[in-house]
């Protein structure tokens, strides 16, 4: 039979992720990604305090009379990691749930031990590629899938309303702390080198960390395929330097180094190590978009492409769905963020999905985005064609696309950009103009004080053009 992981995984895929169809305002807390912010200038050691007592006090109302909460939690290296982390398990014990520390650990690592350990939810204490002063708090299910607007609406309310009013356990019923790692991670790394069959021999590659969660994990795991010849670099992390010039963030010198050292592919992670790119031995960037559209060929091919279908964004590029059609895969987008990508997949019942920015998600192996469950995918499918990288990954085409992202002050700037009527008209007037042979994309970020603006076009001069003129006209409205 299948292993315990996939089992359950395969059982909760059966059963909707019980989150609302409908247009959702976002509350004061819960961005797409959780809670986000630049920490001791929004995001506190009381909040963090206040948001685990919160989430001990939900997850206590499906356990019987007298049982406990179990919650996992790990971090990236940032240096507030600590602090927050304190903080959280604080207020998780005070209200009543037992924790497992799981230390330095992917996000994917935590979603995936929260499965296996049968934990209550999973807690990741990150930012994933934003600069090091951001932390941020993100909260999965028993399941390992990222929690349902309904609960996370009930723990904002504790946060916002009733933190001052919750009865802090006393005697033995206060929640105590156990120390998962370093086995937390063996297992997390076991359950990585199950997901291939290959040895990668005779492959040489390149892994870039982001100085990140990733630093704890990669090196033991590529160390695992003996036959794989493996160079890590910025894996040394010091609290600051996560994404500093480097990671799927800042490809640049990856390519550059790869290129010159005769490498056949670099990988990059982000900070908490849920994506991968890549570079391929010419030093070309390999996106989102090209990683799914290869591995979803690959897997159309063997008969393990349910629907013959790939779960993208409204982000992906152009090229991608030209070639989508061209080779029988269907392609359905969602809106930006793996968590609707997650949704659509569960709900149809397909087991590829991602984003161009390096979120792949491989259902029948993970609950989220795994960077390095990636990096072992496409390395396996590198091997197993014989071929370059360049020829396997750029057979799908890159439309010119430009991206602009244009700083605003809050929530409320961004609602009123997006209701704006001059908007609308200038995206209206900018598509026409594209005459079918282009997109416009206007978009709040879920994640940052940030509105988006993306144009893809035939030539690099109109995307370029077209995308200006819009990111010119929101600081206006």
């Amino acid at each position: 039979g299948a292993p315990p992981f996939k089992r359950r995984l395969l059982a909760a895929c059966g059963r909707p992720i019980n989150r609302k169809v409908e247009v959702h305002q976002m509350g004061k807390l819960f961005g797409t990604d959780g809670i986000r912010g630049v920490v001791n200038a929004g995001l506190d050691a009381d909040l963090a305090y206040k948001v685990g007592l919160a989430a001990a006090i939900v997850l206590a109302k499906n356990k019987k009379p007298g049982e406990k909460p179990l919650v996992t939690i790990g971090k990236d290296t940032r240096i507030s990691g600590d602090l927050l982390k304190g903080s959280l398990i604080s207020g998780l014990c005070t209200a009543g749930a037992d924790v497992l520390d799981l230390g330095t650990l992917p996000t994917p690592g935590v979603a995936w031990v929260t499965v296996d350990e049968e934990a209550d939810a999973g807690i990741v204490i990150s930012a994933s590629h934003n600069p090091f002063e951001h932390n941020g708090i993100k909260i999965f299910n028993g399941k390992g899938f990222k929690l349902s607007d309904e609960l996370e609406e009930k723990i904002e309310e504790i946060v916002l309303f009733g933190s001052n009013n919750v009865p802090m356990k006393t005697h033995g019923d206060i929640g105590k702390v156990s120390y998962a790692a370093p086995k937390a991670s063996e297992d997390y790394i076991d359950h990585l080198e199950s997901t291939i069959d290959s040895t990668l021999g005779g492959l040489r590659i390149l892994v870039d960390c982001a100085n990140g969660a990733a630093s704890a994990t990669a090196a033991r795991l590529f160390d695992r395929f003996s036959k794989l010849r493996t160079d890590v670099i910025n894996a040394d992390p010091d609290g600051v330097n996560i994404n500093d010039q480097c990671g799927s963030t800042h490809m640049d010198a990856l390519a550059a180094m790869v290129k010159a050292g005769h490498y056949d592919m670099g990988i990059a992670f982000d900070g908490d190590a849920d994506r991968c790119l890549a570079v391929d031995e010419l030093g070309n960037l390999i996106d989102g978009d090209q990683i799914m559209a290869a591995c979803g060929l690959d897997m159309k091919a063997k008969g393990q492409l349910p629907g013959n279908t790939v779960v993208a964004t409204v982000m992906s590029n152009l090229g991608f769905h030209v070639y989508a059609k061209e080779h029988g895969i269907e392609l359905e987008c969602t809106d930006v963020g793996d968590r609707n990508v997650l949704e659509r997949m569960v709900e149809k019942g397909y087991c590829l999905g991602g984003e161009q920015s390096g979120h792949m998600i491989f259902l029948e192996h993970a609950t989220t985005g795994d960077g390095q469950l990636t990096a072992l995918k496409i390395l396996a499918l590198l091997k197993e064609s014989g071929k370059k990288a360049s020829q396997v990954f750029s057979a799908c085409p890159r439309y010119p696309q430009v991206l602009i992202n244009i700083p605003v002050a809050d929530n409320d700037v961004k609602k009123a950009a997006m209701a704006s009527p001059l908007l609308a008209q200038a995206v209206q007037r900018e598509e026409e103009a594209l005459a079918g042979e282009g997109r416009v994309l206007v978009r709040p970020s879920g994640t940052e004080a940030l509105m988006r603006v993306m144009v893809e076009a035939k030539t690099q001069q109109t995307a370029q053009e077209t995308a200006q003129r819009l990111a010119d006209l929101i600081p206006s409205l």
